[in-house]
């Protein structure tokens, strides 16, 4: 049996999983967990990149005393963030997306370049957070770096001393040309941003490097550190199990991911203003998508009621089962509006929204969760809707994957509400598709991404909702 591990890093925990290819089809074994809680510092909300990093070198060792023969590792997370570098020293702690110092960087990037030339340029949708953003903020720090490096190629520093941007993730920095997907170099002259902090572009499949001499006494094994699709919706997509070009998919936790797979950005007025982004995808496809704002709506709501003394823990599958039940109407508000980005008060910034808007206001708890689930589902049908129209590609079936798909109250309404199909599963994509591009590389399967999806489809079949009504 072949084995790889890949390292799953999200936006509120982080796993090391796995992967054993035999007879054609995977079997996933996870073997390291921990948590992923971000710190508020004077310098304003930061990732404990250190904690992660422990909980990564101590997931490879689990994963190396379980199979020794790992081939190779691949590392996948979140978008955008980064770290500033001076040879090998980090200038600082990444910040977290949700810090609140981005909306300087916008107006001062858009004061140098129109949004209408940057989405020709990037093809990327508004999102104050884009790493373009964050970069306008850095001042002097960045005058003072030679390097940057996401979050995704640090860990692939840390644990081999390479400093590479794979391209997938790369895409989401705003500052690579959506066409030619290299770096533009005069974008980022224009916005001020050093041609040096730019790092060597890389593909998945090709190899970071090997562990540094102290990493692998660590983790008790040595394998080279192999590129996937870096940004986790990337590898997601590679394990989305469509069977036609027929298909939106929505990879759903933290953030709603909602689009399709093109071979061409869609970079039309009509994209711009419908605020859709062109990212890059494995084998050079795009992923032509909208951020909803997710699950993080329903989970920084029921963090907000386990708050107050910490004694109280909310069943998830229970409060889901009554929200179910609910008969009466629901008040439907815009998941994607601005207002619910920041955590905290999310249940207080929901009843305000809706009483603005003239909506009912939830009076408990299930209806709180039925009001979220039908406004995400609603998000999630107009953009699949969107996606279609914008793209020319026909969708005949949603995909949902990633812990939304076990959401079987979320996965019906999203069928209702688009009057589509929707196909729940894999939960697990992410890793998924991150295990796929490493057997690939390896030789451990073979075959384009139609190929990989079919062994994702034999061996995570999806559980089908259809319309009512």
């Amino acid at each position: 049996m072949s084995s790889v591990a890949a390292v799953d890093l999200g936006a509120t925990s982080g796993r090391v999983i796995v992967g054993r290819f035999a007879d054609g089809g995977i079997q996933m074994e996870t073997v390291g967990r921990f948590p992923n809680d971000p710190v508020r510092t004077p310098s304003g909300l930061q990732w404990d990149l250190m904690a992660l990093y422990r909980g990564v070198r101590e997931g490879l060792a689990e994963a190396f005393r379980r199979a020794p023969e790992i081939a190779s590792i691949g590392i996948d997370s979140w978008a955008v963030d980064y770290a500033l570098m001076r040879g090998d020293r980090m200038l600082g702690t990444p910040f977290h997306y949700r810090d609140e110092r981005t909306a300087a960087g916008v107006e001062s990037v858009h004061a140098a370049l129109p949004f209408e030339e940057l989405y020709r340029r990037n093809g990327l949708q508004f999102l104050p957070f884009n790493t373009l953003y964050q970069l306008a903020c850095e001042g002097g720090v960045r005058e003072a770096a030679d390097g940057m490096l996401l979050v995704p190629d640090l860990f692939g520093w840390l644990l081999t001393g390479e400093k590479v941007a794979e391209r997938t993730n790369a895409s989401t920095t705003g500052l690579l040309d959506v066409t030619t997907k290299q770096w533009d170099l005069e974008l980022a002259a224009r916005l001020g941003v050093p041609e040096k902090i730019l790092p060597r572009l890389i593909d998945p499949g090709d190899t970071v490097g090997s562990l540094l001499p102290h990493v692998a006494a660590e983790v008790g094994g040595s394998a080279p550190v192999v590129a996937v699709g870096s940004h986790d919706t990337a590898s997601a997509v590679v394990a989305v199990p469509m069977k036609a070009d027929r298909a939106a998919y929505i990879s759903c936790g933290t953030w709603g991911l909602v689009g399709v797979e093109t071979e061409q950005p869609v970079l039309t007025d009509a994209a711009r203003e419908a605020n859709f982004t062109n990212e890059g995808g494995v084998d050079g496809r795009t992923r032509f998508l909208h951020n909803v704002m997710g699950l993080w709506l329903l989970s920084e709501t029921i963090r907000e009621w386990e708050r107050p003394d910490g004694a109280e823990k909310v069943d998830l599958p229970a409060l889901l089962a009554e929200a179910a039940r609910v008969t009466e109407p629901v008040g439907i508000f815009d998941a994607n509006d601005p207002v619910f980005m920041p955590p905290g008060e999310m249940p207080e910034r929901i009843a305000t929204w809706l009483r603005e808007h003239d909506q009912p206001v939830p009076q408990s708890r299930a209806q709180f969760a039925r009001s979220i689930v039908e406004s995400l589902a609603e998000a999630f049908a107009g953009a699949v809707r969107t996606a279609s129209e914008l793209s020319g590609v026909p969708v005949e079936t949603i995909h949902v994957v990633g812990g939304g798909s076990l959401n079987e109250l979320l996965c019906q309404l999203t069928a209702d509400r688009s009057g589509i199909p929707v196909e729940a599963g894999p939960v697990e994509a992410t890793a998924i598709g991150n295990l796929l591009v490493q057997g690939r590389t390896a030789g451990f399967v073979s075959g384009d991404l139609d190929a990989l999806r079919a062994t994702v489809a034999d061996a995570f079949p999806p559980k089908r909702y259809v319309p009512r009504g």
